[in-house]
C-alpha cells in the first residue's frame, strides 16, 4: 500500500509539474541563466513552446511600449549572436510606410510558394540531398546539426 501511494504522488505530480512550469512570466523566465532558460525550454514539448511563446506575446501586447522596448532590449542582450542585424532589422521595418511592409510581405510569400512549389516537384532522392545539404551547411555554420534535422530545407511542408 505504500508503494502504492508514492507511485500515486509521483504520478500525481508528473501531471501537474508540466503545468506550472506552463504558467511562467516572461519575467520568470529571464532571471533564469542562459543554461537553466535553455534547459527549460528545451524541456517542453512544441505545443508548449507554441503556446508559451503566444502568452509571451499577449504579455507583450498588453505592456506599455516603453516597457516592451526595455524587454526587448533584454531578450536581445541574451542573444550575442546577430544582435546588430536585427537591430538594424527591427528599425529598417519601423522606418516602413504600410504600403512598403505590405509588398515586402507580397514578395516573401511569393518567393515561400515558390519554394514550395520547387520543394514538391522534388523526387524524394533529390529532397533527401537537399536535406543533407541543409545539414552539412547548417553544421558547418553553427557547429552542430542542423535546428530542424529531417525537415525540407525550405520549411515549406
Amino acid at each position: 500500500m505504500q508503494k502504492f501511494r508514492l507511485i500515486m504522488l509521483a504520478s500525481g505530480l508528473a501531471l501537474v509539474l508540466p503545468v506550472t512550469g506552463f504558467t511562467q512570466s516572461v519575467s520568470d523566465i529571464q532571471d533564469l541563466g542562459s543554461e537553466e532558460r535553455r534547459a527549460y525550454m528545451e524541456s517542453m514539448s512544441p505545443d508548449e513552446r507554441a503556446a508559451m511563446r503566444e502568452k509571451w506575446r499577449a504579455e507583450l501586447d498588453a505592456m506599455p511600449e516603453d516597457e516592451r522596448q526595455a524587454v526587448r532590449e533584454r531578450m536581445a542582450a541574451n542573444r550575442p549572436e546577430g544582435r546588430r542585424e536585427r537591430a538594424a532589422m527591427r528599425e529598417r521595418w519601423e522606418s516602413m510606410s504600410e504600403e512598403e511592409r505590405a509588398a515586402f510581405r507580397q514578395k516573401r510569400e511569393q518567393t515561400r510558394a515558390q519554394r514550395r512549389e520547387h520543394w514538391e516537384s522534388m523526387s524524394e532522392e533529390e529532397r533527401a540531398a537537399a536535406r543533407e545539404k541543409r545539414g552539412k551547411h547548417a553544421k558547418g555554420r553553427h557547429g552542430g546539426a542542423g535546428k530542424h534535422k529531417g525537415e525540407n530545407p525550405d520549411n515549406t511542408e
